[in-house]
């Protein structure tokens, strides 16, 4: 285990590193946005692939999580607690609606409906805040509008060291490969264990002694924790945060990250994302068709032809050529 993030850190650090020698200025401005969404498909391949927790809106806390950057950085002048904020509110909406979901005893399916739910009534809440009166401190909601100007992240409380276009690469790579490696870690660990086997079968977990509702509120947390960190360093690397957000095809989006990529794996909704995300980038610049159009098509073959998705199906292909290799000496 030590080996391989070992191994798989060493490996992120050489790409990090390298890749800005080998690209444009272009293609490193879209890298750092296609590192900040696989952060976001992270969150959503943790909760929902390891927990069993099927977190339809789960884009409400990557939306939380840049709504509540952009305010209080705006009225801080500071990223420091700006990005302390993004992940703290996001967890605190967690919590409360964990609680309710599942000590309430909400099956899955229900509570799916429950999480898309409440991501549309904060897209609906945003949208309906424009005006002056809308404000919180100095920083204007700002309605369809979004919120404008947003700080960028700067180095722990120095406001005028802030990160420049280079730099918020490095951050968002460098927080892409830490966020991969330490839910590596948390899965590895006895709490992430016990979260597996509540999703393998919850009722043989309580039979064990393991409270259940606790795992998966606290891996639902956590999972919304990292959905905001994501959203703040979307807000800072564009400047602005609008209600989109929240929307239901953002969600969607999320979704088919992690199955495109594998679902029950981390690697595989990052390579998923970084797929999509890459492939929508080129067919809006070639105008072609509805990138919508063309994504659906491959999200419809790849359920079709690769139900376990791209990374674990590559996975089997290459063991199967392994096991049919000769051994040394023979023919």
């Amino acid at each position: 285990m030590v080996r391989k993030l070992a191994a798989g850190a060493l490996i992120g650090l050489v790409l990090l590193c390298g890749i800005p020698l080998l690209v444009e200025t272009y293609t490193l401005f879209n890298l750092t946005v296609f590192a900040i969404m696989a952060i976001f498909a992270l969150s959503l391949a943790l909760v929902w692939g390891f927990a069993g927790i099927l977190s339809l809106g789960q884009s409400v806390f990557f939306g939380l999580g840049a709504y509540a950057y952009a305010i209080t950085a705006i009225n801080f002048a500071d990223s420091t607690p700006a990005l302390v904020a993004a992940i703290i509110v996001p967890v605190l909406l967690a919590a409360l609606i964990g609680y309710f979901a599942f000590f309430g005893r909400v099956t899955d399916v229900y509570f799916g409906v429950i999480s898309l739910t409440v991501s549309l009534i904060f897209y609906s809440l945003v949208n309906s805040t424009s005006g002056q009166s809308f404000t919180i401190g100095n920083a204007p909601l700002g309605g369809y509008n979004g919120i404008p100007s947003v700080p960028p992240v700067n180095w722990p409380f120095a406001p005028d060291a802030a990160f420049g276009f280079h730099g918020m690469y490095y951050l968002s790579g460098a927080v892409l490969l830490a966020v991969y490696l330490g839910l590596r870690l948390l899965l590895a660990s006895p709490f992430g264990r016990i979260c597996i086997g509540v999703r393998e079968s919850e009722a043989r977990a309580e039979l064990l002694g393991y409270d259940v509702r606790m795992y998966k509120l606290g891996m639902f947390c956590i999972g919304a924790g990292v959905a905001g960190l994501a959203g703040a360093l979307f807000a800072a690397w564009g400047s602005f945060v609008g209600p989109d957000s929240f929307s239901v095809g953002f969600a969607a989006q999320a979704i088919i990250w992690v199955m495109f990529g594998g679902l029950g794996t981390l690697i595989g909704p990052v390579v998923g994302c970084i797929i999509l995300q890459a492939v929508t980038t080129w067919l809006g610049q070639a105008k072609l068709t509805d990138p919508n159009i063309v994504l659906g098509i491959i999200f419809i073959a790849a359920v079709l032809l690769l139900p376990q998705g791209v990374v674990p199906a590559l996975d089997a292909a290459c063991r199967r050529l392994l096991r049919r290799e000769p051994k040394r000496g023979t023919r």
